[in-house]
């Protein structure tokens, strides 16, 4: 079982890259590795591996890669932008992400709900499943090829089914309430996320005109 106590993280990316203030601010020893091998050889002190993914997303996916292939309890975070966030897909090999705008109280919890070793949590409602831990998602028992971004706007709308959803409240819980994009972003994922749910269930997502959207269940 994973340990809940999350006290030495490894960073591994790119040189000169600053850490995010949220994990300047926790109390947490972090080593910063250029090399995803210096970083391997250092797994069995290490409690939580962050790979910088704001810059070279395709470099990071391949330390993801890397370092997930190894029989290590060290879980694999990535460290995101908002836009880079966009191009991550579960086959990554990652456990979790934390965005680079994260309060030190989110970064927190992230971190600590993957070295926490909790069973799987799962949301269902109607014909959807989404597995919080494993960043699963099936529809109809379907599974849903979903960047980390549109799992992220799934789960909030099976979380609260019936609920009438703003844009701006969608882009505070699933962005972030610093992201600096407008509510248009809001659309352009749900659409996506329609079309990869299909014709036969992407009606479970009602637009609201004018206000936002909202999950049903049942229709």
């Amino acid at each position: 079982m994973r340990r809940h106590t999350v006290s030495r993280l490894a960073l591994v990316g790119p040189a000169g890259q600053p850490l995010p203030e949220a994990l300047e601010l926790l109390p947490h020893t972090t080593d910063r590795y250029t090399e995803v091998a210096d970083c391997i050889d250092h797994l069995d002190v290490t409690d939580v591996v962050l790979v910088d993914c704001r810059v070279e997303p395709a470099r990071a996916k391949e330390i993801c890669l890397q370092v997930s292939s190894q029989t290590s309890n060290a879980p694999v975070v990535l460290l995101a932008s908002a836009a880079t966030l966009s191009v991550v897909t579960r086959d990554w090999g990652a456990d979790d992400f934390l965005t680079d705008t994260a309060t030190p109280l989110e970064a927190d919890a992230r971190l600590r709900f993957v070295t926490s070793g909790q069973e799987s949590r799962e949301l269902v409602a109607g014909p959807f499943t989404v597995d919080e831990e494993a960043y699963t998602a099936t529809v109809a028992g379907q599974p849903l090829d979903l960047t980390y971004t549109e799992f992220e706007l799934l789960k909030f709308l099976v979380a609260h089914p019936g609920r009438v959803l703003t844009r701006d409240v969608l882009l505070s819980e699933v962005w972030g309430y610093d992201y600096y994009g407008g509510t248009r972003t809001v659309d352009v994922h749900i659409r996506r996320l329609r079309a990869k749910i299909g014709p036969e269930y992407d009606g479970h997502i009602q637009t609201v005109r004018s206000v936002g959207y909202r999950f049903q269940a049942q229709r």
